[in-house]
């Protein structure tokens, strides 16, 4: 085989993967675009069910599979159990944010607050626009009593999801201690 044509095949194998990986991350930022202009909360729901599966994808069966096992162990309330599942994860996929966002949950449930937000601090490192963690993070900082930090973590989220009932109950409840009362 002459170089021209090693360069070639080379080259198709390049663009034939380059872009299903540039797809999944264009995806992903479509879905984010949508889901922040969403005009009701059904919308938003569909959008961001497609989200989740997009950042669900690890690009490895076995990483999956581990996902899958702690997202049922979490299901069922064995939080041990999802536990070990997401550190299995998190150790072979350190870059894969939702082996850390099941942690962070894992650690939430079973009230290691600590431990739940170093898990959504590396969640947010690797997706920043990634809802649930900053979900998460509101709910630490409110535990821990910590109203402000909580408060602009769920106006975070407000801006990712303007649907979000919950979270908009929870500004309401940390309005008062952050903002004060108006006279």
């Amino acid at each position: 085989m002459d170089f021209k044509s090693t360069l070639a095949s080379f080259l198709a194998l390049v663009m034939f993967s380059l872009p299903q990986v540039a797809w999944a991350e264009s995806r992903a930022e479509q879905l984010m675009q949508e889901l922040s202009q969403a005009e009701d909360a059904t919308a938003a729901q569909r959008l961001e069910t497609q989200l989740i599966d997009e950042w669900s994808k690890s690009g490895s069966p076995a990483m999956d599979l581990l996902l899958r096992r702690g997202r049922n162990a979490l299901e069922t309330g064995k939080f041990d159990e999802a536990a070990e599942h997401f550190r299995a994860l998190t150790d072979h996929a350190p870059d894969f944010a939702e082996g850390w966002h099941g942690l962070g949950l894992a650690y939430y449930r079973s009230e290691q607050l600590g431990p739940a937000m170093d898990a959504l601090e590396h969640v947010l490192a690797l997706n920043p626009h990634h809802f649930g963690a900053l979900r998460g993070v509101g709910a630490v900082q409110e535990q821990l009593g910590h109203p402000v930090l909580a408060y602009e973590a769920y106006q975070r989220v407000l801006e990712l999801r303007p649907h979000d009932e919950d979270i908009l109950s929870a500004l309401k409840r940390l309005e008062v201690d952050v903002k004060g009362v108006t006279l």
